[in-house]
């Protein structure tokens, strides 16, 4: 029999309060209303904040705790760091990746100062230059995955608007831009989510920093070999390299090719088709941009290229240009970085499931500190699907009592039955995630892909209604 409402109720707490415990609020109330409004916008994934709380004061009491000014989004976000570490730790000695990215958050209101602004981009009308100025927040987030997939939770985030910058452009307009110091320049989030990342974590020798084009950063590359972690990150800059006469590029070119790797790819259209991929690897002595040659040293690093030999007609060409300090000696160790590499689009997945499925850019609230605190709620909400997806993927030997409750499961075999002749042995989390999506619109045919983020929000939110339908019958009439 399933539980009662007291009971699935605390079922349903206690992943929440997992991720809440390790939070340290000045007021105590803080901390209590930030659980329950936590609980409330897991309910109603995609919801706003009044169909989330359902009536006026619940409403207001979670819009006076979102404009607190002693609630920041470190102190909503520390009992998931915690969590996070403690996640780590659960995967021995194995190697993790640290996925990190920027993304924009855009609204449209009438006045942008309370918010700030995303872009200023100049536009005519008729004969006088205007400005067409978007409104919104940038993130900077890292995500540790395994090496399969598994997001393991947040380890930084960061939150800001171009005012915070402004005059940056014009600065780099006056001088060579690389003696601007790394501090007055956006790109310093990247060095910021590195350390606290590698800080939190405390096993440096276990993490692999993944960044993209944008990642590429020479103080970067210097304060991960001062914290003895690693990393693995795609270039834009043509860098200096041997003993000073040449560029990685020219390096690059006299490389032989060291092997081949194969792989599936899909054009604009959706189709499949096979690209083939030439290796080239080696160990090179890299140099800091000539302005920062008294504050940086000369780093030996692996530059790896992974190219097509002839461009494709319907899609864009791959072209890879990594560099890592890790060492790279053979085809296999090569292929396995571009694995690795490939992984940084988890977090993109992470984004997706932020804007689309919670609705972040929806939100009507009217002021930054408002926002920043909403989204890093929305932030342990969104892992948490993403978790769940991919714990079915990645995970074969897992239970279902590892995502769901004893209501839910009953409830799942109520609404979605198992096919004649399924033994006991056969109820696994792959039997239930499948369950769960099916309610979300998944059609679980044969050859079907395993349920994706959006089937798995879709039928998480349908069936948290079905469940509090269940639980107010089971109340009234008992069980």
């Amino acid at each position: 029999m399933p539980k009662t409402r007291v009971e699935a109720q605390e079922d349903l707490d206690s992943w929440l309060d997992r991720e809440v415990a390790g939070c340290q609020f000045q007021d105590k109330r803080h901390g209590k209303r930030f659980g329950l409004l936590l609980g409330q916008l897991s309910e109603r994934v995609g919801s706003s904040i009044p169909f989330a709380c359902q009536d006026w004061a619940s409403t207001k009491a979670a819009y006076r705790f979102l404009s607190n000014k002693r609630v920041s989004e470190e102190k909503i976000l520390a009992g998931h760091f915690t969590c996070t570490r403690e996640r780590f730790k659960a995967t021995s000695d194995t190697t993790v990746l640290v996925l990190h990215d920027t993304t924009e958050f855009i609204y449209r209101r009438e006045e942008s100062a309370a918010i700030g602004i995303v872009s200023k981009l100049p536009t005519r009308y008729g004969s006088r230059p205007r400005y067409h100025t978007t409104c919104g927040v940038l993130m900077h987030s890292s995500l540790v995955v395994t090496e399969h997939g598994l997001p393991l939770g947040l380890t930084a985030i960061k939150f800001w608007t171009r005012d915070k910058f402004h005059g940056a452009n014009a600065l780099k307009r006056r001088i060579n831009p690389t003696r601007v110091p790394i501090e007055q320049k956006e790109s310093y989030r990247w060095l910021e989510n590195l350390r606290q990342s590698t800080a939190l974590l405390q096993h440096p020798e276990r993490i692999v920093h993944i960044g993209d084009r944008e990642s590429d950063i020479y103080e970067l590359f210097c304060i991960a070999q001062e914290m003895g972690t690693r990393f693995l990150l795609r270039t834009c800059v043509d860098r200096l390299a041997g003993e000073g006469g040449q560029t990685v590029s020219d390096a690059m070119e006299a490389a032989p090719i060291k092997g081949l790797h194969r792989i599936k790819v899909r054009n604009r259209k959706g189709e499949t088709s096979e690209a083939v991929l030439e290796l080239r690897y080696r160990r090179i002595r890299l140099h800091p941009p000539i302005g920062k040659r008294k504050l940086y040293p000369d780093l030996d690093v692996t530059v790896l290229h992974a190219t097509e030999s002839h461009p494709p007609k319907d899609r864009d060409r791959i072209d890879w240009k990594l560099i890592t300090n890790l060492p790279v000696h053979s085809r296999k160790d090569a292929v396995e970085k571009l694995r690795w590499y490939a992984m940084r689009w988890k977090i993109e997945t992470f984004h997706k499931i932020l804007k689309s499925g919670f609705k972040a850019e929806e939100v009507r609230l009217r002021a930054a500190e408002r926002l920043v605190n909403l989204i890093a709620i929305l932030c342990i909400l969104s892992w948490r699907i993403f978790w769940m997806t991919m714990m079915n993927r990645t995970t074969t030997t897992a239970q279902p009592d590892t995502v769901f409750t004893t209501t839910e499961l009953y409830l799942l075999d109520q609404l979605v039955r198992d096919k004649p002749g399924k033994s006991p042995s056969e109820s696994t989390l792959t039997l239930y995630m499948t369950k769960l999506a099916q309610l979300g619109g998944y059609l679980a045919r044969a050859k079907d892909p395993p349920p994706g983020n959006t089937v798995i929000w879709r039928g998480l939110s349908r069936l948290t209604d079905i469940q509090l339908g269940f639980l107010l019958r089971t109340q009234l009439v008992g069980n």
